[in-house]
């Protein structure tokens, strides 16, 4: 698992730290590295900004499933991500 952020790396440190997460987090994304994913990048009164993106690879790095959100509904849960694999692995096995 890898999580990506437009945040600084004393910003994403402090969330590994204060959560204890195990899995690597990229930080300071720019909009041309969100852009080249389709990420849905936007500004408001609050500033620029991109919304999640989330992607389910397989080992070999295949893209298996997306979710892009546009606001701040639109996340794949835990649940869905599992259907997901459970799905290609039975796709797999034919």
């Amino acid at each position: 698992m890898y999580a990506a952020s437009v945040d600084t790396p004393d910003q994403v440190g402090g969330v590994v730290t204060k959560n204890n997460l195990t899995f690597t987090m990229i930080h300071s994304v720019e909009k041309s590295h969100a852009e080249s994913l389709g990420v849905w990048w936007g500004a408001d009164h609050h500033g620029e900004y991109s919304q999640p993106a989330e992607f389910l690879l397989d080992a070999s790095g295949k893209i298996l499933g997306s979710l892009y959100a546009s606001g701040p509904i639109g996340r794949m849960s835990v649940s869905e991500a599992i259907k997901m694999i459970k799905f290609t692995e039975m796709r797999n096995k034919k």
